[in-house]
């Protein structure tokens, strides 16, 4: 069972959202399927199946949302000495051909945002960055060639999903 690393705001997010769902949709569903039920003949009651198909779709949220927090790891990227990319480090890299700058955050798959410099510590890019140290060189083979980077700064700063 491969763990999930997330920040415990994810975390939380995630147990809010899984207790809502169990707690408050499941009777809400279950209410209007009743009431359609009532309605009479199922076969062309387009209430009730539009109630049971988002009932298919909340439980199989549930059983998603059970199976990610069950393999939640939570890590605090703050206590982490970041001497080193790891999880939560902020990376800056200098493109070795166009001289230009790009920042990312490394995060889990949940928060993972590839357009605010997010990016989840599955990706290539992340793999290729884990483990290494200011002043080291590392290469990609991306959709439009292959790429290197010189690491300029590793380092914290508090991340915001």
């Amino acid at each position: 069972m491969e763990k999930v690393p997330m920040l415990e705001s994810t975390f939380r997010k995630l147990s809010e959202e899984l207790e809502a769902l169990k707690n408050v949709e499941r009777a809400a569903i279950a209410k209007v399927i009743d009431e359609a039920r009532a309605l009479g003949d199922l076969k062309e009651n387009a209430e009730y199946h539009a109630a049971k198909e988002k009932q298919g779709l909340m439980e199989a949220r549930i059983t998603e949302l059970q199976d990610l927090l069950s393999r939640a790891q939570v890590i605090d990227p703050s206590k982490l000495a970041h001497e080193r990319v790891s999880f939560g480090s902020t990376v800056v890299l200098i493109d070795q051909e166009s001289d230009e700058e790009v920042c990312y955050t490394i995060v889990g798959v949940q928060e993972s945002d590839p357009s605010r410099g997010l990016i989840s510590i599955q990706s290539p890019m992340a793999r290729a960055l884990l483990g290494k140290e200011e002043g080291e060189e590392v290469s990609l083979q991306l959709p439009g060639g292959r790429k290197s980077f010189d690491i300029e700064e590793i380092s914290y700063r508090p991340i915001e999903v």
